[in-house]
């Protein structure tokens, strides 16, 4: 029963609901919070497991390559990674395909991956002016402050395509090639509502950005928007931790006990170690699909993993083709789940970072407004120069002497003679870059240090990143250091994250390292409740009048109303910064429609990267988000509605629900990340 004064406030509070507020406020509607600010800690174990599939299959869309991977939930042991792909470059092993797409000139989608390169390139330049070729565009979603569902990229050919779009027409593609898979593997047509779709991004990626990824996946058809629990955006760092347990010691490289063998230092085949069980084990699996690549990960704790200890720390640094993604896991025995120590951090310090210090070396020698021009003009013949430039990045090495050839396409050279009236031997003498030499077969020759000093400013930041991870208070005494994703096989950044920490944890490397994520994004679909607890990156909240108490609330806030002092843009904290989060955890609250004929009430969301707000004016704290909560056809005949929120925040996405408490019927809810 509720107390008399309680009963007093109740009603303030409808009473100020009826009545919006006048005060100056930053436009909020004047909501007040019905039900104290509390977080209800829910039985973890109680997460609805969803409807049961069949088959979960992991799409790790990278920035770079992107691929997939499946595991039937029967036999979750077996982890069948895609086909091989048509096409392929000389010195890159095609275990993924490359993030490229190719639409047609009237806009239509034509090819992704390999194929598209080379269709692209082999096209007439007077012809694949009008084709619109994308590469590297996942990174627009990283870098875009207001993400929208509007955000545009730009073809090579300068031309502007919707992001949606291009992301919708990448994830179509991998429904088609898998379900096809799948169908080829069964014997049978696959449907897809028995795929459980599980897609990675990087764990610093924004609110908007897993929404984005999201509506691009309701857009392809992937997953029906009635259906979303089909789809999990999983973490990219998460992903690797979880299969990282699983590795047994024939499937990694351990930096810290190796030393250089006969000259060839034991790093050199990571990356290379394609069969995960060796003939001789009494497991040896029989691959159904000549063409498919079935790893056996055992249902036991690897070997590695029995020596860590209940409490024991490890990080997992996520090297991919765009962003570096750190995450703190801690070890909770038995089960073996997983708690997030620290807030993921990182930043857009992936490998395309040596791209663009090459791009500026070009743009040295050459002169930009060349490099501009030829990148339009000839759009085919720029992608030709990167191919050959990617091999031999791939090529650099801490200890190499002999200098690294990069093969300059034809077309360069003679573009490059009709826009100066020189040649590229001539800008290269007069350029005042003294190690890119011209070589008499039409190369550019650098030197191995030429090479490493396009990685530095990269590696630089990784390892300032690294540096201050290890100095926060809750990363003491780490016991590993997984470096998995792509550029993880740089034995650069090997030997700089060897140097940085002075044996001051082990530092281990999967063999297959650029499948690690895709591989463990197929186990978490399989079990998403392994990861336990995890830290909330922002503050959340909404914006709330409360009661003003003179001394507390500063006076510009004040609104007095029917004789009522209200404190306008009250920051309510739903969760804050860096808070501990269980998975499936809510946080409770009660709202009331201001009008009773209301259809809609709208809630703006509010973030900081500050642990603590008091007001949604201050600086620092910006509205990131819409709660929407759709009350038509829940009209009830009690004097005060009140429809309880919970908002769920244990997961990689926040999740909004509703009941209208006098009903007990459902509300729709949605928060909303992508300004419109």
């Amino acid at each position: 029963m509720m107390t008399e004064k309680e009963t007093v406030t109740e009603k303030i509070i409808t009473d100020a609901m009826a009545n919006p507020s006048p005060a100056k406020s930053m436009g909020d509607p004047g909501i007040t919070p019905l039900s104290p600010s509390h977080t209800q800690q829910n039985d973890t174990d109680q997460v609805p497991s969803g409807p049961s599939f069949v088959v979960v299959v992991a799409i790790d869309f990278g920035t770079t390559s992107s691929g997939y991977a499946y595991a039937f939930t029967k036999e979750p042991e077996c982890i069948h990674t895609m086909r091989r792909w048509e096409g392929g470059d000389p010195g890159v092993s095609n275990q993924k395909t490359p993030t490229t797409i190719l639409l047609t000139p009237d806009r239509k989608f034509h090819s992704f991956g390999y194929a598209a390169r080379d269709f692209y390139h082999d096209l007439d330049p007077s012809e694949s002016k009008h084709w619109l070729y994308l590469e590297k565009f996942k990174m627009k979603l990283h870098t875009t402050a207001n993400l929208s569902i509007d955000t545009d990229l730009h073809a090579a050919n300068g031309k502007r395509v919707k992001a949606l779009d291009i992301f919708a027409y990448a994830l179509a593609f991998f429904k088609e090639q898998a379900l096809k898979e799948l169908s080829d593997q069964t014997g049978g047509e696959f449907d897809n509502n028995d795929v459980r779709w599980v897609i990675t991004v990087p764990a610093i990626w924004k609110m908007p950005a897993k929404q984005f990824m999201r509506e691009a996946a309701y857009k392809s058809g992937l997953v029906p928007r009635e259906n979303p629990e089909q789809l999990i955006i999983a973490l990219e760092p998460e992903a690797a931790s979880i299969y990282c347990r699983k590795l047994r010691l024939h499937q990694m490289v351990d930096l810290g006990t190796q030393t250089t063998q006969n000259g060839f230092s034991p790093t050199e085949n990571v990356g290379s170690g394609m069969t995960q069980v060796s003939p001789g084990q009494a497991k040896e699996h029989v691959r159904r699909n000549r063409q498919s690549r079935t790893f056996l990960v055992e249902n036991v704790i690897g070997e590695l993993w029995s020596e860590l200890e209940e409490g024991d720390r490890y990080v997992v640094v996520d090297c991919g083709g765009g962003t570096v993604d750190l995450t703190v896991h801690q070890i909770r025995l038995p089960e073996g789940h997983l708690k997030e120590l620290y807030k993921a951090s990182g930043g857009p310090y992936g490998s395309i970072g040596i791209d663009y210090e090459f791009e500026k070396l070009l743009c040295r020698i050459f002169g930009q407004d060349f490099i501009d021009q030829f990148k339009i003009k000839r759009p085919a013949a720029w992608v030709d120069l990167m191919i050959a430039f990617e091999s031999r990045k791939r090529a650099a090495a801490p200890d190499r002497t002999n200098p690294l050839n990069i093969n300059l396409p034809f077309s360069f050279i003679d573009y490059y003679k009709k826009f100066r009236g020189h040649s590229v031997e001539h800008a290269l003498r007069k350029s005042n870059v003294d190690f890119v030499k011209w070589s008499s077969q039409g190369m550019l020759r650098m030197s191995p240090d030429a090479m490493n000093s396009l990685f530095k400013p990269t590696i630089d930041h990784i390892i300032q990143h690294l540096t201050e991870l290890f100095d926060k208070p809750e990363v003491s005494d780490i016991k590993f250091l997984f470096l998995v994703g792509g550029f993880a096989e740089s034995t650069l950044l090997q030997q700089a994250v060897q140097n940085m920490l002075q044996g001051r944890s082990r530092i281990i490397i999967p063999h297959d390292v650029g499948l690690t994520i895709l591989k463990g994004a197929v186990l978490f679909g399989l079990d998403p409740s392994v990861i336990k607890v995890r830290r909330s990156p922002l503050t959340y909240g909404v914006g709330v009048l409360n009661r003003f108490v003179e001394g507390k609330h500063p006076p510009e806030k004040l609104l007095v109303k029917d004789g009522t002092r209200w404190c306008t843009d009250v920051f309510d904290t739903f969760i804050a910064a860096d808070q501990s989060v269980a998975l499936g955890e809510m946080v409770k609250r009660s709202y009331t429609p201001a009008k009773p004929s209301q259809q809609v009430i709208v809630i703006h969301v509010y973030c900081s990267e500050k642990e603590s707000a008091g007001f949604i004016s201050e600086p620092g704290v910006r509205k990131c988000g819409t709660l929407r909560l759709d009350v038509s056809g829940t009209e009830s005949t009690a004097p005060r509605r009140e429809i309880q929120t919970l908002m769920q925040f244990g997961d990689t996405e926040i999740r909004a629900m509703a009941v209208d408490v006098s009903t007990g019927r459902t509300v729709k809810a949605s928060i909303d990340f992508l300004s419109h």
